[in-house]
């Protein structure tokens, strides 16, 4: 994204530990850029501050969109996604005993991987690959 200032960017990666704030995929193992997404997208009124700023791969980011709520799968509720800048990723997911999955512990949790396919077969078949070779799961999450 050109409107954002490069010292910005670099701050935002530091911050995030080069890794999505959504499906965690390190800027390492993935082969496009990760992006500056807008937690709150700009067509809902977000801005280019920092504090609406932070890390995503290109799958997370295109499956997010303008969507700032989801749908609990399990009550149904619809609820706010996570805000990965003020939100602890572990407080709200957690990977399966395999590594393959992420589980969502709370509605927020659930909401965030229902809405963004944070357990596509793409996903799953890559983080496989990932496992095999040690690179995951994340264990700075």
């Amino acid at each position: 994204m050109t409107d954002i200032a490069a010292s910005l960017r670099a701050r935002i990666i530091a911050q995030a530990g080069n890794r999505c704030g959504y499906c965690r995929a390190h800027q390492q193992y993935v082969y496009d850029t990760l992006h500056i997404e807008h937690i709150t997208p700009r067509a809902r009124g977000g801005s280019n501050e920092e504090a609406n700023l932070w890390l995503a791969c290109g799958l997370c980011n295109r499956a997010k969109r303008e969507q700032t709520h989801g749908r609990d799968p399990v009550t149904g509720r619809r609820v706010r996604l996570l805000h990965p800048r003020r939100q602890q990723w572990q407080r709200h997911f957690q990977w399966s005993a395999d590594g393959t999955e992420i589980i969502g512990r709370t509605v927020c949790g659930r909401a965030t991987v229902a809405a963004l396919y944070l357990n596509s077969d793409l996903a799953v078949l890559v983080r496989l690959h990932w496992i095999k070779v040690g690179w995951h799961p994340p264990t700075d999450v």
